[in-house]
């Protein structure tokens, strides 16, 4: 009998140790799903009634529109994305994915191929400015005033993987096209600054000038539709708002970059 009761409890202490190592492994599991989840803001930032990765998702699809201000709630979160290295990722990657595309382009031989490039957060980034205490990443009202003494210093530095794309695009025999929505006066430093991030040529450089009215993706699409008229084949497009890459005369594709601290219209 003590025999059995030995040989029992020997077989009860072999499963209980087996339930527990299972136990153990499926609690690590859901530790580790919950770290995935999405809690709290960047950098441990916690984010009450707000998840603010959702709402960058619905901004950089398009979902959110028209939206004036970065949530209060979110300015760590976006400035944590903006200067760290997710945004720096984000970028390369749609980079990646155009030089791709643009690799694989059969040309026409002409020289009338363009890619067009937006500037402000696409070939030229303002993070510097909008890391300032009275801008706040976009959870500040926008001041043009600000913003145009910030345009007149020309520090904007590259966004380097778009740079990369730039120097692609020129050496595939691809023309550059530079369509802003930056005000004619500040053409000179505009170009001053270009140069200086590492962008030295280009077809055209397409600033809006004093005649230009309407919504930014109209200006935009007149500007291609023009590119077009001319004869130019408009191969690839890329930029950070919805207005660079939607309307007339797009192009054969598109690229969009991330940009969770403005939205134009």
């Amino acid at each position: 009998m003590r025999s059995c009761f030995t040989i029992l409890l020997f077989f009860s202490a072999i499963v209980a140790v087996a339930l527990a190592s299972n136990v153990e492994e499926v609690i690590s599991q859901v530790v580790e799903i919950h770290r995935l989840r999405p809690q709290t803001g960047s950098a441990g930032y916690t984010v009450p009634q707000l998840d603010c990765l959702s709402w960058r998702l619905a901004v950089e699809t398009n979902n959110l529109q028209n939206w004036k201000l970065v949530p209060k709630e979110c300015t760590n979160y976006v400035g944590h994305y903006m200067l760290g290295k997710q945004y720096r990722h984000d970028c390369e990657y749609v980079a990646k994915q155009a030089i791709e595309y643009a690799k694989s382009l059969k040309l026409g031989g002409d020289g009338m191929d363009v890619w067009v490039f937006d500037i402000d957060e696409t070939t030229l980034s303002n993070s510097p400015y909008y890391a300032r205490s009275d801008v706040a990443f976009g959870a500040i009202a926008y001041n043009a005033t600000k913003f145009n003494e910030w345009t007149a210093e020309g520090k904007a530095p590259a966004i380097p993987s778009i740079l990369g794309l730039y120097k692609i695009v020129l050496s595939l025999g691809i023309k550059p096209v530079f369509i802003t929505g930056t005000r004619d006066n500040f053409k000179q430093v505009r170009i001053a600054n270009l140069k200086k991030a590492g962008y030295t040529n280009w077809a055209a450089l397409i600033l809006k000038g004093e005649n230009d009215s309407g919504s930014a993706v109209e200006f935009k699409s007149r500007k291609r539709t023009a590119l077009v008229k001319a004869g130019y084949r408009i191969v690839g497009n890329i930029g950070d708002q919805w207005s660079d890459l939607i309307g007339k005369n797009v192009g054969a594709r598109t690229f969009k970059l991330p940009d969770p601290m403005y939205y134009i219209g």
